[in-house]
């Protein structure tokens, strides 16, 4: 993707969570190569932030991971008696009430809901490995643009748990019911073609065309106006909870309202 016209410094840099802004483009990077990009609470708190720190010049957020995978998942630490230095481990959660263990997921899942705002676009681009929390993660962005070489899992179930980082929900809607039950209950792989083919993903491209590739999506969202693909984003999410009669009189209100607009009759 094209290179900032002026480098302000990084907007937040914590915990292997990187925020940039370029006026209207946001880019938040995962920056820990090194373990390929593993999850921790710590990281979602720095996600999280990340989301609210957006200026409101921002029109598309574009997630990235630097290295060879965009994030393995949720750190093994988790999974230790220890846990993470300063954080409840999961047998400290597991001991909790009802009503803090699902504060504490709650919390968590603040890292991964951010993403699908109405008066954002937000676009993933993925290499290699993004299993689990990395799969969800990828799931909570608007669309997804993969390398050849990605290797999609989701592998909560395999090790005794759920997904619960939002991730449920988007994948249901993107591939049906019996396809997620299926790539949940066995934890398998999912590659590029069938990435595609089921909609997981928009395009697939070599690993050395993906930057490019996702600022030339980019380019294309921010020539639309801004107020159109707000609305036609919102539009679009709430067909999944609507019957026919009710998408079709949100498209009239909708249209309504952009018309008033460009009339300069809006409110």
């Amino acid at each position: 993707m094209a290179s900032p016209a002026h480098d302000l410094g990084p907007v937040l840099d914590q915990d292997g969570v990187r925020l940039t802004v370029d006026d209207a483009i946001a880019t938040v990077t995962l920056t820990n190569p090194a373990k390929r990009n593993a999850q921790s609470p710590a990281l979602w708190r720095a996600l999280a932030e990340a989301g609210r720190l957006l200026p409101g010049s921002v029109r598309v957020v574009v997630l990235r991971a630097e290295g060879k995978s965009f994030s393995a998942g949720l750190d093994r630490q988790a999974f230790t008696p220890e846990g993470f230095d300063g954080e409840p481990s999961f047998i400290d959660l597991a001991r909790g009430g009802d009503a803090e263990l699902d504060a504490t997921i709650t919390e968590y899942q603040e890292a991964f809901t951010w993403w699908r705002r109405s008066d954002i676009l937000s676009v993933a681009a993925v290499q290699g490995h993004a299993i689990g929390a990395g799969f969800q993660l990828a799931l909570a962005c608007d669309l997804r643009v993969v390398a050849e070489d990605v290797q999609f899992a989701m592998r909560e179930t395999s090790l005794g748990l759920v997904p619960d980082l939002t991730g449920t929900h988007p994948l249901v809607s993107l591939v049906g019911y019996a396809r997620a039950l299926e790539i949940c209950a066995t934890g398998r792989f999912v590659a590029a073609e069938e990435a595609v083919a089921t909609g997981l993903a928009n395009i697939a491209v070599p690993v050395g065309q993906l930057d490019g590739a996702v600022h030339d999506l980019v380019s294309a969202v921010l020539a639309a106006p801004r107020d159109a693909v707000i609305e036609t984003k919102a539009l679009l999410q709430g067909a999944q909870h609507r019957d026919y009669e009710s998408q079709r009189a949100a498209e009239r209100a909708a249209q309504a309202r952009r018309l008033r607009d460009l009339a300069g009759l809006g409110e």
